[in-house]
């Protein structure tokens, strides 16, 4: 990987543009899907990028490969690759949100009915451990609301950043180059 201008380029290199892409995928070269390992691989030297730089992908390929590619065509695929995996990542952070959100009435309701226990909890006559139950139910209550704020804190940030490098992905330059 170097860096031309402020643009970061990622160079693939393959011996066949097939290998590019699934190979059980029989659509359209337009919209075919990356192979995973050249995703894994774009990615992987994406992650490490200041968000403020353009990616540039340049596939290299031998000669006679080259020349029956069209940068466009292969620029269109790869874009179309990332937005679609874009949009994938963003459902499922909407998936997350909505089950954080979920978690948090379910969570606050028992928190609410553990605080109006524990008032109870103190004026039951002839109990033999009041203070001990009372606080037993208001750290279930609390409790009850750990997976929605581990979901609201912490479990989204990795998603929206993966989401976010396929974004760019989605819009990087992509060229062809006959490799040496």
């Amino acid at each position: 990987m170097s860096t031309i201008f402020d643009a970061a380029i990622i160079q693939i290199r393959v011996e066949r543009a097939a290998l590019l892409f699934e190979s059980f995928d029989h659509s359209p070269f337009k919209i075919r899907a990356l192979n995973q390992a050249v995703e894994a691989y774009i990615v992987s030297h994406t992650e490490n990028l200041s968000a403020r730089r353009s990616i540039h992908l340049v596939f290299c390929l031998p000669v006679q490969e080259a020349t029956q590619q069209q940068s466009s065509d292969m620029e269109q695929a790869v874009n179309h690759h990332f937005s679609e995996r874009a949009d994938a990542t963003q459902q499922s952070l909407s998936a997350l949100f909505r089950i954080g959100r979920r978690s948090l009435a379910i969570g606050l309701a028992v928190l609410a009915a553990s605080l109006v226990a524990v008032k109870f909890a103190d004026n039951l006559p002839g109990a033999r451990f009041p203070k001990l139950f009372a606080e037993g139910l208001t750290i279930f209550g609390w409790v009850a609301n750990w997976r929605p704020m581990e979901i609201f804190l912490y479990d989204w940030w990795p998603i929206a950043g993966q989401r976010n490098i396929y974004r760019r992905l989605a819009s990087a330059t992509v060229s062809v180059k006959v490799d040496d």
